[in-house]
């Protein structure tokens, strides 16, 4: 069994959540195809590395304007929203023995909606609740004492942005774990920090993270 002061901290978007609905929500209630939509987020990512700025592109920098109406269509975080290994790896890290939390760049509400999928972590906390995001060190820093303030190594973060979750992490002291998958992961293909697991499920990350934690297995 893993050291019982093992935590595992995982994103929520292109994590846990698969944020493929949303996206279409708003290229519909923007009033662009879901196809131009898309693909200006890449181009934003490509470019940038902020999604903000595809608003832009398809000439609807108000974006803000249509908040209200997207989440009112959105309805909130759904089954099938989940990534078909989430709740599975959950439930197999906890069963071999790691502590788990959940902390991410959303609103607060959306802590509500993880838990009634069955997201139930010992810690889960918003950045809004937090006041404070990614990939502002304070956000990390806030991880930590939420945990109770484990040693930083004694913490791996899971997500897929090389600049919201691996490299912030890394900085933080926590193993980082790159997740590939979303746009940010298939798009920004700079090099990881040294020692980052480099995966591409959570299936992936059960079976691999003892080994790689305890130096059995070297990291991509």
């Amino acid at each position: 069994m893993p050291d019982p002061a093992r935590w595992v901290c995982l994103d929520v978007g292109e994590t846990l959540i698969d944020e493929t609905r949303i996206w279409s929500i708003w290229a519909d209630v923007l009033g662009v195809t879901r196809l131009t939509f898309m693909a200006a987020m890449g181009a934003a990512i490509a470019r940038t590395g902020e999604f903000r700025d595809a608003f832009a592109l398809v000439d609807k920098p108000d974006y803000d304007a249509y908040r209200s109406q997207v989440r009112e269509a959105y309805g909130g975080f759904r089954s099938e929203d989940l990534y078909p290994d989430a709740l599975p790896a959950l439930d197999a890290l906890r069963a071999a023995g790691y502590r788990l939390a959940v902390v991410a760049n959303q609103p607060a509400y959306r802590t509500a909606e993880l838990r009634a999928l069955g997201i139930e972590p010992e810690v889960m906390a918003m950045s809004e609740e937090l006041g404070v995001q990614k990939p502002e060190p304070a956000f990390f820093g806030r991880c930590l004492e939420l945990m109770g303030s484990p040693p930083a190594g004694q913490v791996t973060y899971v997500g897929d942005r090389l600049d919201n979750d691996v490299w912030p992490a890394s900085a933080a002291g926590m193993r980082a774990v790159w997740l590939l998958r979303g746009p940010w992961a298939f798009i920004d293909r700079a090099e990881p920090p040294p020692a980052t697991l480099v995966l591409r499920s959570l299936d992936e990350l059960v079976d691999r993270l003892a080994g790689w934690w305890d130096g059995a297995e070297v990291a991509d």
